[in-house]
């Protein structure tokens, strides 16, 4: 079962997005993916290369980015571009550390994606975050028997309306939004309560709790990844 957005594949398709990484095998298998789902791509074996052709190219949809790169790294590309640009960016990194991953959610990146990886999943994530990013405030999703209308702030499960917070509806619209990814409890923290926010991770568990209580039967959408955060899935 889907989320249903009207227009969101056509409005994807075509978009370009540049592939920066000095491994020239890693852009080519990238590449390959990528167009074979009707995305036009542009490569760069460098950080400087990379920054030159971003500015240089003004519609460019999402960077794809490698963290350790001559010249200039994935973390300076992203400084640079940042300062001009919110255009997505999923980086690319052989390091697990979580204090560089922190370091880049706090730059500013999107999505984080480990070596090795699959080009599936990759392709994936890319058509996730780009949906993120040309969503509308209009727009409706209408998933598993729940519908949620972003401008008008309301839920509706099997037609019915329920009554939920500021938070608990900005966490349903992004575990709808992310369906099938397994979200850390960081990297919810970043993207609903943001950085600006000093509290623990325990406050997310608490939400989803009343979250999953006032869903009903649909709450169990919301799977728990032991150690680790949630899953949104709808199963049959």
């Amino acid at each position: 079962m889907k989320c249903d957005r009207k227009g969101s594949g056509e409005r994807m398709s075509g978009m370009k997005i540049l592939v920066v990484d000095d491994e020239s095998r890693m852009r080519k298998l990238v590449k390959d993916f990528l167009v074979r789902s009707n995305y036009e791509v542009l490569e760069a074996e460098n950080g400087e290369q990379a920054v030159d052709i971003f500015f240089e190219t003004k519609d460019i949809a999402l960077i794809i980015l490698d963290v350790m790169m001559p010249k200039m790294d994935g973390y300076q590309v992203c400084r640079e571009i940042r300062q001009y640009s919110k255009v997505p960016i999923i980086m690319l990194t052989a390091k697990s550390d979580e204090r560089d991953e922190l370091l880049g959610f706090e730059l500013g990146i999107d999505e984080y994606i480990s070596k090795p990886f699959s080009p599936k999943i990759l392709v994936a994530r890319v058509e996730a975050v780009l949906r993120r990013s040309t969503s509308k405030e209009e727009d409706t999703f209408e998933i598993g028997g729940i519908v949620l209308d972003k401008s008008a702030h309301l839920v509706k499960i099997d037609g019915k309306s329920i009554d939920l917070s500021f938070k608990e509806f900005e966490l349903l619209t992004y575990f709808i939004v992310n369906q099938g990814v397994a979200l850390s409890r960081e990297r919810i923290l970043n993207n609903v309560w943001n950085y600006d926010y000093y509290g623990d991770a325990r406050t997310i568990d608490t939400h989803v709790k009343k979250l999953r209580s006032k869903m009903g039967e649909k709450g169990d959408y919301i799977k728990t990844i032991w150690g680790m955060g949630y899953k949104f899935e709808v199963t049959e």
